[in-house]
This record gives structure tokens, sequence and C-alpha cells, in this order.
């Protein structure tokens, strides 16, 4: 009988191949998690960052704008929301889904809406629910809108859904009362500008638009998906030009959110938003005020000057807008009205206008100071003047007999000045208008100050029309007509610049309590001569063209002015009245020009203007007339 018996080896070659493999496969794994854990940990902790991870953004407040005296012309009000925070609703929003959903089981496939529908059914009729009970709150009876959920579902998830919008305080404070603490309905506030003053300097304060892309500097997560609430920007005025300093620091936050878009929980990071500076500027709102109301219904521009440091305190032009209408946006039918008034120019330094009688101030500086005439110069006016075949008559055929240079202000004499102005000549006439700064912008902190201004020459005329000077072309100059176009504005410069006894002023609209006063080039003139056409000046505002502007216990110089402008149909009266005062120590000076609305119709300065220039003076002197009071800021500022 044989046995078979069996051996076992330990070290069998192929389990230990067996074996080999297996462990070399395990080693390849762990090296490979290894290297998946180590090399690329970063790449998939980014990529779960920009997916789990939102950013929202918040624009900050603009700064105020203020008055000289801390007025707020500009300021920020509360603009109080009913809102829906959609991550509440996720609960209500599958339940209702699902109900709505098992209401079209019994519809044929055809007529049953497809999923999409169903959630845009689901969305409405949830936000519906909650507008109901706004309703029921407030009395109103708003209906939800299907496109605007739509898109707010798809695009700004994140954000909550505004339901109600510019709710009047009433109305915030019944909400805020009545609506449960823990409700998906919340009262949301922000902030959006707000013109205390309406439509007052409305072409000097400008405007803001919607900005629906405002950034928040060095922030993290510029690389998340980014949600942003809309902001503002200047878009017109000082509004504009100082958008930068007026525009607040924007904040934000970043959340964590789920993988349908919903936030999870409190803000990863967060920052607070900061107001934007303010700005102080040199209007005075009294003034401002007083200028308007006596221009409301009216055509033209005012502005008064500080002659001492150039700030403007008056800059008015009519027809204006009530700047609250631009908030948040301004209508069609708002702009297509505003379009047809002729409102949207900016008269005091966009409207450009041969001066009239007001540029005899300048012929009466050239005069002197050429020598063509003197204090003993006269001239007599028969009521006309004949220069060729051109005849230049006084105002309403006034014959004015022998006038010296402050007579012949006081009474505004075409002929003493058409005289004048050809014994001067063209070249020094216009020269002295330049050294007005007539020819040039005045530089302003307003954006689309007009450079069309015109002072004619000469040379000018030969290189633009290609035809010769005439002796009438002097004349019509002196007396402030014919080649000669400038602004409200520059006029009042000058004014200011002759009351102070120099030749240019740099207008201002920035206030500041220690600026020093401006000196530019003097005159030329001597103490005798300037006080001779002062005293003409005076005599205007006393008993000659400008009398009706006479203002109780102030000595006040003026001058009135007439001019025509062609416009379509014909031609319209241009009233002007320029004056400083006191003169004694001129502190104020102002221009004023106003545009008749009839064709061919007479229209003059001392009427239509004087009440303008009354108003401002009236109101600087009783301000003035007040005992000192210290200025404190108001709160808030």
């Amino acid at each position: 009988m044989s046995r078979t018996i069996e051996t076992h080896s330990a070290h069998n070659p192929r389990i230990l191949a067996f074996y080999g493999g297996i462990g070399l496969l395990l080693l390849i794994l762990g090296g490979g998690l290894a290297y998946r854990q180590l090399f690329h940990s970063v790449l998939y902790n980014e990529r779960e960052r920009l997916q789990n991870q939102r950013r929202i953004i918040v624009p900050g407040p603009r700064g105020n704008i203020l008055d000289r005296n801390h007025e707020v012309l500009v300021g920020n009000r509360p603009r109080f929301s009913v809102v829906l925070n959609l991550a509440d609703l996720r609960g209500e929003l599958r339940k209702e889904y699902s109900r709505i959903g098992r209401n079209y089981r019994s519809f044929d496939k055809t007529d049953r809406p497809n999923s999409t529908q169903i959630e845009s059914l689901t969305r409405v009729s949830i936000a519906q629910r909650y507008l109901d009970e706004v309703n029921t709150i407030l009395g109103r009876a708003e209906k939800a809108r299907p496109k605007d959920l739509g898109r707010h579902f798809s695009q700004t998830l994140l954000l909550p859904y505004v339901l109600l919008d510019d709710l009047s305080p009433i109305e915030y404070a019944r909400l805020i009362e009545r609506l449960p603490v823990n409700s998906p309905l919340q009262v949301y506030t922000s902030s959006t500008r707000f013109y205390p003053f309406g439509s007052a300097a409305a072409h000097v304060l400008g405007y803001t638009g919607i900005d629906d892309n405002p950034e928040a500097e060095d922030f993290p997560g510029e690389d998340l998906l980014t949600f942003k609430m809309k902001g503002a920007f200047g878009r017109d005025g000082l509004e504009k030009k100082f958008d930068d300093l007026l525009q607040g620091e924007s904040g934000g936050a970043i959340y964590r959110v789920d993988p349908a878009g919903y936030k999870v929980d409190r803000p990863i990071e967060e920052r607070k938003v900061v107001q934007g500076k303010n700005l102080s500027i040199s209007l005075d709102i009294d003034l401002q005020l007083a200028a308007e109301k006596a221009m409301e219904g009216k055509v033209g521009a005012a502005v008064a000057l500080d002659v001492r440091t150039g700030e403007v305190l008056v800059m008015a032009s009519k027809p204006d807008y009530d700047l609250n209408d631009f908030v948040p946006r301004l209508t069609t039918l708002k702009s297509k009205e505003i379009e047809a008034a002729g409102a949207w120019l900016n008269r005091a330094i966009q409207g450009v206008y041969p001066t009239g009688s007001t540029f005899k101030l300048i012929t009466a500086v050239a005069g002197l100071r050429s020598g063509a005439i003197d204090h003993k110069t006269q001239y007599l006016c028969p009521g006309y003047l004949m220069v060729g075949n051109r005849r230049f008559p006084c105002a309403h055929g006034a014959v004015h007999g022998l006038k010296n240079l402050a007579g012949a202000l006081s009474v505004s004499c075409n002929v003493f000045f058409c005289k004048q102005g050809i014994d001067i000549g063209p070249e020094l006439l216009s020269a002295e208008a330049r050294r007005f700064g007539y020819a040039q912008p005045t530089g302003i902190e307003l954006p689309a100050e007009s450079t069309r201004m015109l002072v004619g020459d000469p040379t000018w005329k030969k290189a633009k029309l290609g035809e010769a000077w005439f002796a009438g072309d002097t004349a019509n100059l002196a007396i402030g007509q014919g080649f000669l176009d400038t602004t409200p504005l520059q006029v009042a410069c000058m004014v200011a610049s002759f009351a102070r006894g120099e030749t240019m002023t740099i207008p201002t609209l920035l206030h500041d309590p220690n600026r020093p006063a401006q000196h530019t080039a003097p005159l030329g003139l001597s103490p005798a001569d300037y006080n001779f056409i002062v005293e003409g000046l005076e005599s205007c505002a006393k008993i000659g063209t400008g009398r009706l502007l006479k203002i109780e216990n102030m000595r006040v110089a003026a001058k009135t002015g007439t001019a025509q402008k062609r416009v379509t149909g014909g031609t319209i009266e241009l009233g002007w009245m320029i004056a400083f005062a006191p003169i004694e120590n001129p502190q104020i000076a102002i221009a004023v020009i106003m545009e008749s609305q009839e064709l061919d119709a007479s229209y003059g300065g001392g009427l239509h203007a004087m009440p303008i220039v009354k108003a401002v003076l009236e109101t600087w002197k009783e301000k003035h007339d007040r005992p000192a009071t210290p200025i404190l800021p108001k709160a808030g500022e």
C-alpha cells in the first residue's frame, strides 16, 4: 500500500508575486491619494469655495451738500421697502410646487404646464400670499409681478426680493407694528438722495443716476459670484463734478450658500458701508430762494458773487426742474416736460447773450483809461445818432440833452456811448472787454460751461466773415450789441471785479470761511475816475433807469440794459440789470438777465430784471443787519 505525502512551502513564488502585486497596487493607490491630498487640496478647496460662497456688495450713502451756512441742500433720506427673504421660503416653495403639480395631474399631458412653468406659478403664488398680507395692513391691492420674480430668482437669488418700494413713513410704521418678527416679510431700509428745497439751485446741485455696478475696493472675493445692490452716481452739476468726494465707500458680505443658492449661515466676512464726504458750497440758500421766487414763471438767469472772494452766493436759472423727480430715476414723461420747457439749459453758464447797456460800464472804463473822455466831456443827445446810414436811438425816443459820463450812465444814453465808442476805437473796446474776462470761460466748478462767448474786433470780423469793420459796428459794440456774446456768470464777474477796483474775478462754488480776498490786475483808474463812474451808477439806482431798485438805508450802484436776440419767428428783447452794494464797502455783486417771451415786445432791465436784483439785495441786507450768531453744525454733519 502506497501513501501520498503533501508538502507546503512558505515561500511559494506565485503567492509572493500575488502579494507583491497587491502591495504595489496599494502603494500606487496610496501615493495617488497622497498626491491628490497634498498637491490638489488647494485646487479642490478653491473649487469648493467658488461653488459654496457668494459675495454681496452694498454701496455706501453719498455725502451731503451744504450751503455756506451749513444748511443741507442735498442729503439722504431713508427709503422703506417690503422685502421677502427667499431663504426662509424654501419649505413653502417645495410644498406649493407639489400642490400645484398635483392639481394638474388630471389634465392631459398637452395641457399640463412643464416644470419651469410650475416653478413660475409657485413663486407667484407664494409672493402673492405674502403681498396680500401687506395689502391688508396697508389697504392696498398690489399684485405680484411674474416676470420680475422670475428674473430675480434666476439672477439675484441671494438678495431679498422687493415686494413694495418707497413706502411712506406712515406705511412703514404700520408694517413695523404688525409684521411678526420671524416672518419672511421684513421692512428693509436703504438710503436715497433727497433735495429738501426741490428745484432750488437745480442746475448747480445736479442729480444722480442709478449705478448698477458699485465697486468695493480691497474687499475680498472678487472671483466669487457677486450680487450688487444698486447705488448712485453723479450725472450733472456738483453731483457729477464732485462725484468721487461724495461717493460713499461700499461695504458687503460673503455668505456660504447651499446647492440651490440660498444663504445657510451668517456672513463669513463682512464690511460696513461708509458715507461719502460732505461738500460745503458757497451758495446762500436764503438769497437763492429770494432770487428764484422773484423769477418764478419767467425765463432768465441770476448770479450773485461775494465781491471779496468770488464765491458764488446765487446761481439761478429758470425754467428749472424738481430734483426729487430724478429719484430713483426720471420718467420719460418728466423728461419730455423738462425738454419742452427748455429747462435743461443752465442759462447762468450756458446761455450766451449780448449784454446790452451793462457793457457801457466797460466802455466808460475804456474811455477814461484811454483819455478819450474825462470828467468834463459832454455830448449832446437829440434822441438819436446817425452813424453812416444806421440810426442809433435812445430808449423810447428819449432826448437827454447835454450829458457827461456820470449823467449818461444814469439815464443810459446811447448817443453818448456810441460817440464815445467811436472816439475810443474798436480795438481798445474789445481789449477792455477781454481784460474783464469776456472772451474766455470762467472755469467755474460745473460741467459744460459754454465756450461760445464772443468779443468781436476788426481782425476777427475779417477772418471769420471776410468783411470789413464799420463805424456802426463800433457804435454797436460800445452799447453792448453786435459782435458780443457772453454769459450771465461772466457779467457778474465783471461787476464784482469793478466793485473791487480790479479786472478779473475767478468765481468758485466752494465755500471756505478763511478764503483770502482775490487780487488781480487793477482797473488802471485814478480814485477820482473810479468814483466818477460810481456816481453815475448810484444815480442810475436812485433817479435813472434803475430807480425802482431803491433799497432803504443802503447805497447801491446799478446799471440797466436791453438787448435783442433773434429767435425763430422774429426777435425777443433781453432785460439786464447789474448792481453791487454797499457802495462804501462793496460786498455783493449781481447780474440778472430776463428773456421776453413775446416777439418784438418792449422788455427793459429796469422793469423786468430789477425785481430779482431787489429781492436778492434786500434779503442780503436783512441777513447782514441781524445780530451775529455762531454757526453750529447740524446733527449728523
